[in-house]
């Protein structure tokens, strides 16, 4: 929904009935030294199974006090961090996902300007990527992005793209 142009005839798009539903998350889970695994859902709420298939029981998993984590805590050691109180306490902190959301978020200004439609996740991907391999020289990520395109089948997802096709 686009604002109005005077203030009075604007409408609160953070109130539920003001929403479009088109809206998606993007949750992220991180290896401490290890890689990233982007995955987008239309809320928090139904990452839990992602995550759940994903993570070994026993992990340590760092979140924000979102109530759609809860769950988690039957399965998993939570350290959980609000963060109006603080951004790091008693060894919880979520800095590793608030990196990669500052890369979509800088990427979306920078890069790509605009982040809708059928790939948020493709988006999300390149983004971890980048993260994972920000350590590298930029010779290095050019020769690993060519080989790793030149070892692998065609793309389904981007196959046939440019005559609109939808992507599954």
């Amino acid at each position: 929904m686009k604002p109005a142009n005077i203030r009075s005839d604007r409408k609160d798009r953070r109130l539920w009935q003001n929403k479009s539903g088109k809206r998606e998350v993007v949750v992220i889970a991180r290896e401490r030294d290890g890689n990233s695994l982007p995955a987008v859902f239309k809320t928090e709420g139904q990452a839990l199974k992602f995550i759940q298939s994903r993570v070994a029981k026993g992990t340590v998993i760092n979140a924000d006090e979102a109530n759609s984590w809860n769950d988690l805590h039957s399965k998993y050691e939570m350290k959980r961090i609000n963060h109006e109180e603080a951004y790091s306490l008693d060894g919880a902190c979520t800095n590793m996902a608030e990196s990669f959301f500052s890369r979509v978020r800088c990427a979306e200004v920078g890069i790509h300007h605009h982040i809708v439609g059928a790939y948020p996740l493709r988006y999300a991907q390149e983004m971890s990527w980048r993260e994972d391999n920000r350590r590298m020289s930029n010779g290095e990520q050019v020769s690993r992005v060519a080989h790793l395109a030149m070892s692998r089948k065609p793309s389904v997802g981007f196959s046939g793209y440019w005559q609109r096709h939808k992507v599954a």
